[in-house]
């Protein structure tokens, strides 16, 4: 039993979410996520949560300051990539690039050399774990274990809990971890991001409690984007747009008042350690 869990946050903008990419039409504005990153920051400061958010370091260029606030107010900052490109679809060298830059980037605005990393879209190409080793990275929370999901992920992976990245592939660096993302039991489906909106906050708050009685802490995500009213973009798929704004920050602020321990990915392998 654990009363345990971690919100993770992916920190990207609208236009760099994988379906935005399917995009025929524009938007007149900048930096849409960016309020629903302020509002993450504040209900978590209310109930004095510490979080991982895994962060698109191109963001430091145009928005440094909510970057710098959330390393200041004591949250762990990981890696996203630098631009938040599908790694398979990158050649090897520019994959190398990606992981580097990012570490390089968000180590120079946080004073913090970043541990953890997931990759957009939990897309993860072959040597994959040897390329984060070599940036320096200690963990990876780019494997979601839930069924396959046609067009989306999943299938290939059946690790519940924090492992060696060994585990998954032998040729891994020894040292490297693999923290995977939540499903639900039996179901295995993911908890959050497009799967809470689906079907809401009880199916969340039902698969925690499922997890954290077999002893596995929940490690949930969810996207700053998806807290704000979206402007209405021709080719965005039409499921991108369901129950964001006010109702998933109605949703989240639900989960976090449940009797779990919300802490960052980093304390809950300091403690397994």
């Amino acid at each position: 039993m654990t009363n345990q869990a971690v919100l993770s946050i992916d920190v990207e903008l609208f236009e760099q979410t994988p379906a935005y990419r399917t995009a025929t039409g524009s938007m007149t504005t900048n930096g849409v996520g960016i309020d629903g990153l302020r509002f993450l920051r504040q209900e978590l400061r209310k109930r004095d949560i510490t979080t991982t958010c895994f962060v698109v370091s191109s963001l430091v260029e145009d928005f440094p300051t909510p970057i710098r606030v959330l390393a200041d107010e004591g949250h762990e900052i990981g890696s996203h990539t630098h631009s938040h490109k599908l790694l398979s679809k990158l050649e090897p060298a520019e994959r190398q690039q990606e992981l580097q830059t990012s570490c390089d980037i968000l180590e120079s605005v946080t004073g913090n050399t970043p541990q953890g990393f997931r990759a957009p879209a939990f897309d993860t190409p072959p040597e994959h774990y040897r390329m984060l080793g070599d940036a320096g990275y200690q963990y990876d929370a780019s494997i979601v274990p839930s069924r396959r999901i046609p067009g989306w992920y999943g299938g290939e992976h059946n690790i519940h809990r924090p492992c060696l990245a060994t585990t998954v592939d032998p040729e891994a660096p020894a040292d490297l971890t693999v923290v995977p993302t939540s499903v639900i039991p039996g179901l295995r489906l993911p908890l959050t991001g497009t799967w809470l909106r689906f079907f809401g906050p009880q199916y969340t708050i039902l698969g925690m409690r499922l997890l954290a009685r077999r002893g596995i802490t929940p490690i949930l995500y969810v996207h700053p984007w998806e807290f704000v009213e979206l402007p209405t973009v021709d080719g965005v798929p039409r499921r991108v747009y369901f129950r964001t704004g006010d109702w998933m920050r109605r949703a989240v602020s639900r989960i976090l008042d449940r009797p779990f321990d919300f802490t960052t990915i980093q304390n809950i392998l300091a403690e397994q350690n």
